[in-house]
């Protein structure tokens, strides 16, 4: 696509895979309020709202129901460990650290791309990576107090740092995958309906038996399943195909943005110094880098 002129309206094809992307961030955003408002054990809330999950798939896209490749499987698990990881997080830190640590997926996408995508690594790229390390350190050298909503935080900032890295190689794999036809009706789908069933079923030796429950506990983990998940990634696949590996990433930052406001606001969740600082430094470290891409990469053609 051309570059157009200060005062041109972006192209629809740039715009709208952009904004389905935004629509995905806004969805997953809702997570860490919302697992932390089931009174289950993350196991449970791991398989069962995959299990929701999996059926939202099933009825919405049928072209998911292809007999999966090594590669869609492959794919699909490391997404599987991602929604575990994030959920066993929420569990025991803040849901503040746990989107924020996960939200360095972008260092992992620049520092792995070059071996996995065969994308080259900028000289801004190295300086991007340098901050981001620095902001993954505050989570670590200032944990957050221990709470009734973060019982365990510095395990659960661990898991929530090992999902960024699985939530990088499963954009990486969606990109991959999209170079090989539209990821949204290509193999993507296929791919999350796999994530979901591995999640679902790999949880379920640990979810059962299931003790007491009430209604409302089943309503948030159907929001989880069908919104959250469903069609938040639905959401993902019909954008990522045409978003470069690490513009996509960064897109996706509107969740760590949101996500401990809704904390905020329904749990009351205050979430430490550190984690604030660390926080700031990777949302603005990424704002910047965006920024500069812009201003210095030329706009790739949309076809």
């Amino acid at each position: 696509m051309p570059e157009t002129s200060a005062s041109a309206p972006p192209a629809a094809g740039a715009l709208s895979p952009r904004l389905r992307v935004l629509a995905a961030a806004a969805l997953f955003s809702c997570g860490g309020a919302a697992v932390k408002a089931v009174h289950l054990t993350a196991w449970q809330v791991a398989s069962f709202r995959s299990s929701i999950a999996t059926l939202v798939f099933l009825l919405l896209l049928p072209e998911a129901r292809r007999r999966p490749t090594p590669r869609v499987l492959g794919i699909g698990a490391i997404y599987a460990s991602t929604m575990i990881l994030f959920v066993q997080a929420n569990k025991l830190t803040t849901a503040a650290s746990t989107i924020f640590l996960q939200a360095t997926a972008p260092l992992w996408v620049v520092l792995l791309s070059p071996w996995l995508l065969g994308e080259r690594i900028r000289s801004r790229d190295i300086a991007y990576m340098a901050v981001l390390a620095v902001g993954l350190g505050c989570f670590f050298i200032g944990v957050d107090p221990v709470s009734t909503t973060a019982p365990r935080p510095l395990l659960g900032n661990l898991l929530a740092a090992l999902s960024g890295l699985t939530w990088a190689l499963t954009i990486m794999g969606l990109r991959a995958l999209g170079r090989d036809g539209s990821a949204g009706g290509g193999w993507g789908p296929a791919s999350a309906l796999w994530g979901s069933i591995f999640a679902a079923v790999g949880c379920l030796p640990m979810a059962l038996p299931v003790g007491p429950t009430t209604a409302r506990d089943w309503w948030i983990l159907s929001f989880l399943g069908v919104f959250q998940i469903a069609l938040a990634y639905i959401f993902l696949l019909r954008g990522i195909a045409r978003v470069p590996a690490v513009e996509a990433s960064l897109l996706l930052l509107l969740e760590p943005v949101l996500n401990p406001v809704w904390a905020w606001i329904v749990h009351g969740e205050r979430p430490g110094v550190w984690s604030l600082l660390g926080g700031a430094i990777l949302l603005s470290a990424t704002l910047v880098k965006t920024w500069l891409d812009a201003r210095i990469t030329p706009s790739p053609s949309a076809h």
